[in-house]
């Protein structure tokens, strides 16, 4: 995955499903987009006060403070990161030198949770100003943006 916004939206989605299944924040995806106005960083850096009320009435999306707020903040180090290195994209894949890692598990339970370039992510987007962008998340958001493959061996996708 290599589209700026498409990376806000899944991080956004990424930090709103902490701790909750990812059935139930796939299936307010839509209303997401909306509410968010379609995970435009400029925009939603912009929020303020009313349209934080607004968002913690919205009853289609998460209506958690801590969640909303982190998704507003992330906007603005999400735009501090594209000005620092042309895209969130260019600096996302330079953790990996823009190749993503293969993994071959055999199981699902050789799939890990997180990793130690998962924690070191981690570390540089919080000193970068994000929040709920922990290891497991990360590294979560690593597997679906592309970054880590950990399709079982033998898997037709992977």
């Amino acid at each position: 995955m290599h589209d700026d916004r498409a990376l806000f939206e899944l991080l956004t989605l990424e930090g709103a499903q902490a701790g909750l299944s990812w059935e139930t924040i796939l299936r307010k995806r839509d209303r997401y987009r909306i509410a968010f106005d379609g995970f435009d960083p400029a925009r939603v850096a912009r929020y303020g006060a009313r349209k934080r009320a607004a968002l913690l009435a919205d009853a289609g999306i998460i209506r958690n403070r801590l969640k909303i707020d982190a998704t507003i903040g992330n906007a603005a180090a999400f735009l501090a990161v594209q000005e620092a290195f042309g895209s969130f994209d260019a600096y996302w894949w330079a953790f990996v030198d823009g190749k993503p890692i293969v993994n071959r598990p055999h199981t699902m339970a050789d799939v890990p949770a997180q990793t130690p370039l998962a924690a070191h992510i981690s570390a540089d987007l919080k000193r970068r100003g994000f929040r709920f962008v922990g290891p497991t998340i990360v590294y979560s958001f690593m597997q679906a943006s592309g970054l880590v493959n950990d399709h079982l061996a033998g898997c037709a996708f992977g």
